[in-house]
């Protein structure tokens, strides 16, 4: 007794010591994330425009390429359904040659059809991407910089429609391509095409990305890009020459406050839409407006330096005029791996207005020009007013001056937007941050692109102190059952980055992330703008999901088989046991206990340990010796890493349990007696499937042997 006993408090420890460390199983090959080249800009290019319709087609532009060999290009790739991609997408080699890249966009994955380039004649006789003054007609520029696309279908089938395409600039311009889908050419014919006039919002200031709201009215962004008003109407400051180009479109000095906001395109389907400022939203660097489902709640990206992330609740589904804007606080995790870090994601509110309220504060800075500038002070709203509101708002104190400001409204919040967030707490060390996204059609996440990690957000000071990633880092944010985001981590990482090389970030993965798309099957696209590849780049990210596995472990004894059977009474009989697995969870590791129990004597006579099941249809083959006597012989499967975790509460996964008679004898309710007569065969054969009739029978009993030793053993001691 007191042997088995010892055997049995042995086999215990030694299975609990299995494993000292938690289990850690390494991904095989192909449970990565997918980052897949799929198009390849010539030099110089920057990648804008992506954009994919109801019907799966994918607008794409190349931006500012080398215009010595390429112009400015707004594209669709046709032969492919984007809605619909296959599990395998054939990659694009990532070349260097010239020859394979200065004769346009290179795809790995259908074809690419150019619809537009900077400099053709449009039907209305002007030049695709002219900027003409709607003072005088005349041309001030020719862009090379068509940015958002958004295609409006006018059937039913979306076979027709127009494509509207955002010219980068200031001043700013708006195309429209009337397109229809040929099925003989398997290509688009263009059929009419114009620059719109913008003078029912005095022009546009850099328009770059956008989106189409739920209603199906194209967003435009203005970028304004100017992060010091003051220096608005400075004719010296190095950035002036926009505001002289946007006067020659005007015909007269523009107002700031008139630029830098969200423009809605109504009326879309038309030849001619209408234009709305949607002042509600704060006027910065705009990058994009992401309508969520609900139709009232909106996430805008903030581009440049120190910048902001925003929210918009509109009033009323649909109206953008009306609503209370929101800038967001950061908490960070407490760690600095960029490529790791995330933040969780406080609200604080800014103010409430209206476009029509909006506007009478706006009205207030008309006729200022740069003869009202004077070196030193502010034309405009200035940066005493900001803090006056700021304290009016907080009701604190914030420049210790010993006097609380106040401001008889909320006109800093809208028009100075992202020094109002920051006076208020609002965290404003973004650096670079670009598009904000958003599929309905998956909708766990929102994603974020943020080209750059460096400056404010690596300065060891304020809410985001994180590490170096020079080529990029996409975030994404959980959506909540109110669309609302509470939280921000890092998922599509740059890099690595190589400081010594001519391109300094590694060519099979992300540098620069701008523009943003996601799929219908919650994979992203990922547009590049970078001088850190050669050649810029739009990738397909896939997320490796690990797999959701319906799974009903088994184990089974196959057979139990007498191997010696002794003529003496006194000798032990050998027994050979198989037993198999089935069913089990991949990337899991299982351990399985065999025992058997004397019923005569309530006594253990062995226990065995089955450790490393890894796989289907694994089978256990393992003799042992028993006396003579009434056994029950049981299997019991678990999880490796929850046995060894806690054997006591470990969930028992599938077992099995049989009765064996050891010796010549019979077994009546449990007690053994011998007979003379011999029994010919004594192997049992089990069939698959039998259940077990106390589950958890086995673990039970050797913990409870495993706390009688201990106390034989102390008393012994003492």
């Amino acid at each position: 007794m007191r042997a088995n006993t010892v055997l049995i408090l042995i086999s215990i420890g030694l299975l609990l010591g299995l494993s000292g460390s938690p289990l850690v199983e390494a991904q095989s090959q192909g449970e990565e994330d997918e980052m897949i080249r799929i198009i390849m800009l010539p030099p110089e290019a920057e990648v804008t425009g992506m954009y994919v319709d109801g019907n799966g087609n994918f607008f794409v532009n190349a931006m500012h390429p080398d215009e010595d060999q390429y112009n400015a290009t707004i594209g669709v790739i046709n032969g492919v359904n984007w809605n619909n991609l296959p599990d395998v997408v054939p990659e694009l080699d990532a070349s260097s040659q010239a020859g394979d890249v200065w004769h346009g966009i290179r795809t790995g994955y259908g074809q690419y059809q150019v619809l537009l380039q900077t400099g053709d004649a449009l039907s209305d006789g002007q030049l695709a991407g002219g900027i003409y003054s709607i003072a005088n007609g005349q041309q001030i520029l020719l862009s090379q910089k068509p940015d958002f696309n958004a295609f409006i279908p006018t059937n039913q089938d979306g076979t027709s429609g127009f494509l509207y395409t955002a010219w980068e600039d200031r001043p700013a311009g708006i195309s429209q391509l009337e397109i229809q889908w040929n099925p003989n050419s398997d290509q688009w014919d263009v059929i009419g095409s114009q620059m719109l006039n913008l003078s029912s919002i005095n022009g546009g200031w850099v328009l770059c990305f956008g989106t189409v709201s739920p209603w199906g009215s194209p967003l435009f962004s203005e970028e304004l890009y100017f992060d010091d008003t003051e220096d608005w109407n400075n004719q010296n400051y190095r950035y002036h020459q926009g505001q002289q180009l946007l006067a020659s479109y005007l015909g007269t000095y523009p107002n700031p406050y008139d630029y830098g906001f969200i423009v809605e395109m109504e009326d879309s389907d038309t030849n001619e839409p209408d234009l709305v400022r949607q002042y509600t939203m704060g006027r910065y660097s705009h990058e994009n407006a992401q309508v969520m489902p609900d139709n009232k709640t909106v996430y805008l990206s903030d581009d440049g330096y120190d910048t902001v992330l925003y929210k918009f609740i509109a009033d009323s589904p649909g109206d953008l005029t009306k609503g209370t804007l929101y800038a967001a606080k950061l908490i960070q995790d407490a760690t600095r791996d960029s490529s790791t870090t995330g933040f969780d994601v406080e609200w604080i509110e800014l103010a409430s207005s209206s476009n029509a309220e909006i506007m009478t504060w706006i009205d207030d800075y008309d006729g200022i020009s740069t003869d009202d500038y004077v070196n030193g002070e502010n034309s405009y709203i200035t940066d005493q007013e900001i803090n006056d509101w700021a304290e009016g708002r907080l009701n604190q104190d914030l420049n210790n001056d010993g006097i609380i400001g106040y401001s008889l409204d909320d006109r800093v919040a809208f028009l100075e937007t992202r020094k109002a967030a920051a006076a208020i707490g609002a965290t404003d060390e973004w650096n670079k941050m670009e598009g904000v996204v958003f599929n309905p059609n998956a909708p766990e996440y929102i994603y974020l692109a943020m080209s750059n990690i460096d400056r404010a957000m690596t300065d060891g000071q304020g809410d985001i102190d994180v590490s170096d990633n020079f080529c990029g880092i996409v975030y994404r944010m959980p959506v909540l059952n109110d669309w609302d985001i509470d939280r921000i981590d890092p998922v599509i990482i740059g890099g690595p980055y190589t400081s010594s090389a001519q391109y300094e970030c590694d060519i099979d993965n992300l540098a620069g992330p701008d523009n943003l798309l996601v799929l219908n099957d919650g994979s992203v696209l990922v547009g590049e703008d970078t001088n850190k590849h050669q050649y810029n780049t739009v990738w397909l990210w896939r997320e490796y999901i690990e797999p959701i596995v319906e799974v009903d472990e088994r184990i089974q004894m196959n057979s139990i088989v007498a191997t010696n059977q002794p003529d003496d009474l006194v000798s032990s009989w050998t027994y050979e046991i198989q037993a198999e697995v089935s069913d089990l969870a991949i990337d899991t590791t299982y351990t399985a206990l065999i025992v058997a129990k004397n019923t005569s004597t309530e006594e253990w006579n062995g226990i065995w340990w089955w450790n490393e099941i890894q796989s289907d249809s694994m089978q256990y083959l393992q003799s042992f010796t028993l006396d003579r006597g009434c056994y029950i012989i049981e299997g019991s499967l678990y999880e490796k890493s929850d046995l060894n975790n806690n054997a006591g509460e470990a969930i028992v996964l599938d077992q099995f349990q049989q009765e064996l008679v050891v010796g010549s004898g019979t077994c009546n309710n449990g007690v053994y007696a011998e007979v003379v007569e011999q029994i010919e065969d004594n192997s049992t054969d089990l069939e698959q499937g039998e259940e077990s009739a106390l589950p958890g029978f086995g673990i039970m009993l050797l913990l409870i042997s495993v706390m009688i030793a201990l106390i034989r053993q102390d008393s012994f001691e003492n």
